[in-house]
Parts: structure tokens; sequence; C-alpha cells
């Protein structure tokens, strides 16, 4: 799902599109669902600005030049349009807004108020994160951060293949989906890749849709976080073990270097995932080559997520 006036139509209070260089490369794999909640509550284009107020212990959502009070318009639209929101696998919002913003935006202490007490997500975006938190959920600022995109690429497209596996009802293929994606959990931490294969271990014993929705539920909160760079460079240290008997002091030296530019923020995880998967080809390992972290996302979308640094915040 994404906000409408990212790259698709000019639909912000300004009567603004927000250029996104990342919708036009994702168009070609996922089918956008595009929302300006603003518009659909009958705030039209252009528009006067709505913000987030303060209200005893409940936020509001209002109109300071007109006085109209929205909350309980976008409550409604929110829960009418994401209630039938099936099939979702993430959404793209837009930064910092009072309906999209999904963290960070002001709450004001009243209307005119020139200074925030406090920020919270946006009260669509609330909405959002309530029933759909634990999918691939971002704004396009923080998407403009290297990291955190590779990050959300990977959660995306691995809860779509998930949503495919849950359609087709085998537990084999959730075996095989655990053991493509056990050095991408192993990054994400080994707690998480040892409780979901306990999951999948004991899978013929229950019905495939309780086992489903217990592993949907244990991947997602895998995912949940950013992955620590230290925990990255274990699982690439791991890999690299299975060759190094055959590698030459000048390629282990290669490998080091690349590791600690990735370390330092200097070097996508691609440049180091690349080098082991030509390795994997060389020494004809399969079950390496099979791995989801070499090819985590559409390979057109690489150059994409490795593409600068952008903003964490």
């Amino acid at each position: 799902m994404l906000s409408r006036c990212l790259e698709l139509e000019p639909c912000r209070y300004n009567g603004e599109r927000i250029p996104f260089d990342l919708v036009r490369h994702l168009e070609p794999w996922v089918k956008f669902r595009p929302v300006c909640p603003e518009v659909e509550v009958g705030l039209g284009v252009p528009r006067d600005t709505i913000r987030l107020v303060a209200s005893g212990k409940r936020t509001l959502l209002v109109q300071p030049a007109t006085g109209r009070d929205v909350t309980e318009d976008m409550e409604t639209f929110a829960d009418r349009f994401l209630s039938v929101a099936d099939g979702v696998d993430g959404f793209i919002l837009k930064s910092r807004s009072p309906s999209c913003g999904p963290g960070g935006v002001k709450v004001y202490k009243d209307a005119q108020s020139r200074f925030a007490g406090r920020s919270e997500p946006g009260l669509f975006a609330g909405a959002v994160l309530a029933r759909f938190g634990g999918l691939a959920v971002e704004d396009e600022g923080r998407l403009r951060n290297r990291r955190i995109r590779e990050h959300f690429l990977t959660k995306l497209f691995a809860l779509a293949r998930l949503r495919e596996i849950g359609g087709g009802g085998r537990t084999g293929d959730l075996v095989r989906f655990q053991s493509m994606y056990k050095f991408v959990l192993l990054a994400y931490g080994e707690k998480h890749l040892r409780s979901l294969g306990r999951i999948v271990a004991n899978a013929d014993r229950r019905p495939f849709t309780e086992v489903f929705a217990r592993y949907r539920a244990g991947f997602m909160a895998a995912l949940g976080g950013m992955p620590r760079a230290r925990t990255f460079i274990n699982v690439f240290q791991h890999i690299a073990g299975f060759f190094s008997d055959g590698l030459t002091a000048g390629e282990k030296a290669h490998f080091g270097s690349l590791v600690t530019r990735f370390r330092s923020g200097r070097a996508p995880a691609s440049s180091v995932t690349s080098l082991l998967e030509s390795w994997a080809v060389r020494f004809e390992a399969d079950y390496i080559l099979d791995q989801a972290l070499f090819a985590p996302f559409p390979e057109a979308l690489v150059s994409e997520a490795d593409s600068g640094k952008g903003r964490k915040g």
C-alpha cells in the first residue's frame, strides 16, 4: 500500500506530488494500492493543513484554519479501508504527515500553538501499525537510507513469498522456506532461527493453518527490527568458512576488506554477498546458492537498495 502523493498523483495539501524513485523501480514487481486518507475524508486538493493536537488522553486531527475536527472521519475511514486490505505485504507512507506518517509526527498543545509537546504516528498510520505493524511499514524519508531500504525490501518480498505458501497449504513448502531463509534469519538473530525451526520441525503433527499462523507471526517478529551489522558479519564469516581451505591469501584479504567497509557503512551488504555467491558457484555449494540471503529481493532492485545512505530518523 502506498501514499498516493508519493510519485503517483499531485494530491498533497499544496497540490504537489513527491518524487520518489523507489516507487518507479518497484512498479514491475508489486501491485500498488494507492491511498490519500486526507482526500478520502473530503479535505480536497489543495487544502488547508491539518495537525495532530493533544486533548487529554486522546490525539485529535484538526484543521487550524477552519477549526474543523476530522478525527472521527479519519478513524472511520481507516477502519473501513484497512478492514478489507487483504493480501497486503507492506506500506510506504508519507513521512511526518499528520495522517500517514508512521512515526515522528508532531503533536501540538492546541490548534494554534507553534510548539509540539511530543511526536507519534499520524492518525491513519497509527491504525495501520495497530492492524499491520508486523508487515514491512516505512516512510519515504527513512527509505532513503540504504540499510533501512535493504531491510524493508528483504522483509517485503519475504512476506510476499510466505503469503503464497500460506495459500498453497503445503507443509513441505514451509519447510523449504525455512531452509532458504536460514542465513537471513541468522543475520536477524539466532534465537528466531531456532524458534521457527522448532515450529516447522513439528509441522506434521498439527493442521497446516495453525502451523502457518504461528510461523508467520514468528517470522514477522524475527524481521521486526533492523539487523545489526555485527550479526550480518557473523553470517558472512560463517559462509566464508565453507570455502576457506580453497581460498588464496589475497582472496581472504579482499573479503576482509569488504567486511570492514560494510561494518563502517561504506559498502552495501550486496558487495559481500556477491563475492560469497561467486565462491559458492566456484565450489559448487548448492546448499549455499539456494539461500535467500543472495537474492532477498529481485536483482533489478539491488542497485536501488544499495544507493546512498539517506536519513535514519
